[in-house]
């Protein structure tokens, strides 16, 4: 084997923590083989030992100092780079005195770690391949012997992928509103993860034992949403053959997530307001008043301040809903992200579809990293799926990605949010070269109904005819 194509090993139980450290591995150039504990890497076969080994110190059953023991008394030569998220200054002494290359607390700065990985490689006379140029936010490195206190992620994040800055200050507005009872209003781009950090919310809550109950408000007829969410009597209306308990009846003590709150029916959100400020309602047909000690998340990719200045959105309720505001940056804006994102649904979809897919190519990561995410997460997810599907080899290459490819976001201009509305649609349009319909269409591109596309670009004075697609999409730009 050449030098070269030896791995570097990566050994940690939290696999949050393994994969963002895969990716950003990965985003170097550098192959990864990943393992959950000491005994599964040490089961392993392999001809000769990978070029470094990133090991946590707390491993279950034998621990990743245990480990560094063991391969020193079999003979075996492997540069080691400890990482935990419990250090202290006496560990990383042990670790170092016994030869490890270096000792990182998490989190850690991804640069120095990258540092780190080459150096071991360098000890062993490898030749290191230069790291790729994905966009690091350049910050200090915390150590265990910089007497630094770890953070650590709660259990309510525990789906939650990425480490990026962006990401990590998201999660820690939702630490700090998850222990109160506050509505909390999330915002952000169509495929951003809004339920995701919704659910984050209730399950870091004193909340997290009860029910949380979801509401696509974009999906329900306006005239069926009041039934919905408030529920009905036996008779209240032609076909209402029996009781029916509403969502915020079901989500008593738990939390009720509505999402595409934006979309909700002007004649409806009377009702809501009254709801949200006294916690009480009426079932459709009912007199009897129930009341609900519900949690409210609400979600949504429009401007609900600029509704209400165009009276599509009550103002009250906007002010009500609006206690915790939650912007979720779009993946464009945390690109350190894409890897560790890309090999969790690489792994993901390859179990799924009972595939052996171990690594993401060099080419391939480089080039999803470059691109812009219209669709952000939701297209990524996609893309890795038809990618795996059409996967060959224990190798995954990446279809061509019809779109903008920069590091830079340059396709987004203008001041309002309907200026990056019309870019972001346009930019989804050009990436589908003017088809709306269809699975690889623009509207399941942003996660949405054909209807509603049309509907918004139609208002946002986006012409389109089949015939003359591309040409009008410019000249509507």
């Amino acid at each position: 084997m050449d030098q070269n194509d030896r791995p570097v090993c990566i050994v940690d139980d939290d696999v949050s923590a393994r994969e963002a450290m895969a990716g950003l591995t990965v985003s170097a150039g550098l192959r990864v083989e990943t393992f959950s504990s000491a005994k599964e890497y040490l089961h392993a076969p392999r001809a000769v030992p990978p070029a470094c080994l990133v090991l946590d110190v707390e491993l279950p059953g034998l621990t990743g100092l245990q480990l560094q023991q063991e391969l020193r008394r079999t003979g075996v030569s492997v540069p080691i780079v400890f990482v935990t998220g419990h250090g202290d200054i006496p560990m990383s002494v042990r670790a170092l005195k016994a030869g490890a290359v270096d000792f990182f607390t998490k989190p850690f700065d991804p640069e120095l770690f990258l540092a780190a990985i080459h150096a071991g490689i360098a000890t062993e006379g490898l030749t290191t391949v230069a790291p790729a140029c994905l966009p690091v936010r350049s910050t200090r490195g915390r150590r265990a012997d910089e007497s630094v206190k770890p953070e650590s992620r709660s259990d309510g994040f525990s789906e939650i992928v990425g480490n990026s800055s962006a990401l990590t200050e998201v999660l820690a507005q939702v630490h700090t509103v998850a222990g109160t009872d506050s509505t909390v209003l999330i915002c952000g781009e169509t495929g951003t993860g809004k339920e995701l950090i919704a659910r984050a919310v209730h399950n870091s809550s004193d909340r997290k034992h009860g029910p949380f109950i979801k509401v696509n408000c974009g999906a329900i007829p306006a005239g069926l949403l009041e039934s919905e969410l408030m529920g009905h009597e036996k008779g209240a209306f032609t076909g209402a053959i029996a009781q029916r308990i509403g969502r915020f009846e079901l989500a008593h003590d738990g939390t009720i997530f509505l999402d595409e709150i934006g979309e909700i029916a002007a004649e409806l959100q009377p009702k809501l307001l009254r709801l949200l400020q006294e916690r009480e309602f009426e079932r459709v047909g009912g007199t009897r008043t129930i009341r609900s000690n519900a949690r409210v998340i609400a979600a949504t990719n429009r401007d609900l301040g600029a509704m209400v200045k165009t009276r599509e959105f009550r103002e009250d309720l906007y002010y009500r809903l609006n206690v915790f505001p939650v912007t979720l940056p779009p993946l464009r804006d945390r690109r350190q992200d894409i890897p560790v994102l890309a090999l969790h649904f690489m792994r993901q979809v390859a179990a799924r579809l009972k595939k052996d897919i171990r690594e993401i190519s060099s080419a391939a990561m480089s080039h999803l990293t470059e691109y812009r995410w219209p669709g952000n997460i939701r297209e990524l997810e996609n893309v890795i799926e038809r990618a795996v599907i059409l996967a060959k080899g224990s190798t995954l290459e990446v279809p061509p990605l019809y779109g903008t490819l920069c590091p830079e976001d340059k396709a987004v201009r203008g001041d309002d949010l309907a200026s990056v509305n019309k870019a972001h649609i346009l930019a989804v349009l050009e990436a589908t070269r003017g088809i709306v319909a269809g699975p690889d269409g623009a509207a399941a591109r942003l996660g949405m109904k054909r209807s509603t596309l049309n509907y918004r670009m139609k208002k946002l004075g986006i012409l389109r005819e089949p015939a003359h697609a591309r040409h009008q999409l410019r000249a509507g730009d």
